[in-house]
């Protein structure tokens, strides 16, 4: 079993940055392949970026040059640096947890609980 806690959501002007960070509990952190996803009001939940075990990662278009994920295994933790923020990056951030490199939601089986990030213009 695995729990996600994410942090570092806030309010930010369009043009700025924010750190998201997951922290996860239970054992075999480093065997999990680690996600970023988002949901808009009034929007599905879209992929925005997916990091292997061994450091390599996936980004949606819409973030691709913007946003950076990391792992640190040694601290079960997954960032999200976010730079050059938009209004449209506004969403609730979830990290999730999978056993699989893939960018589709139902491949993953733990989830946090979100964290909202908020970007005016």
């Amino acid at each position: 079993q695995v729990q996600l806690v994410e942090s570092g959501g806030g309010l930010v002007q369009a043009g700025g940055s924010l750190r998201l960070s997951c922290v996860a509990s239970g054992r075999a952190f480093r065997s999990y392949v680690m996600s970023w996803f988002r949901q808009a009001p009034g929007k599905e939940r879209e992929f925005v970026g997916v990091i292997s075990w061994s450091g390599g990662s996936t980004y949606s278009d819409s973030v691709k040059g913007r946003f950076t994920i990391s792992r640190d295994n040694a601290k079960k933790t997954v960032y999200l640096q976010l730079n050059s923020l938009k209004p449209e990056d506004t969403a609730v951030y979830y990290c999730a947890a999978g056993t699989r490199y893939r960018l589709d939601e139902n491949h993953y089986d733990y989830w946090g609980q979100g964290t909202q990030v908020t970007v005016s213009s």
